[in-house]
């Protein structure tokens, strides 16, 4: 089962965009705890300003290194975060989809 990293450990990688609303996000990577490598960075994104509650996270989009996180994020459009984003959150307000993950972030 896919454990998200703890609530207050700092996302990596940072890049900043605008939502459609034109709020200022913060994309970044966390990293999964355990010893299985495979998948164990996945994508969160908070609103600057906001607290770690406000956070999103998709576990589903995941990466087995820091260095291709890293290349995928730099890589990313605008419109790619945006619907990252809003995928995130349908999923956080309780929208069903494939994957649900524990709301502990």
């Amino acid at each position: 089962m896919f454990e998200p990293a703890p609530p207050d450990q700092a996302p990596r990688l940072m890049r900043e965009f605008e939502d459609e609303n034109g709020r200022t996000w913060t994309a970044g990577v966390k990293c999964r705890l355990g010893i299985d490598l495979k998948g164990r960075y996945f994508f969160v994104a908070s609103p600057k300003g906001g607290d770690a509650s406000d956070a999103v996270w998709l576990g589903d989009v995941r990466w087995n290194s820091e260095e291709t996180a890293l290349r995928t994020l730099e890589t990313m459009s605008g419109v790619e975060l945006r619907r990252r984003l809003r995928a995130a959150g349908g999923r956080k307000r309780g929208v069903p989809a494939e994957v649900t993950l524990p709301p502990e972030l």
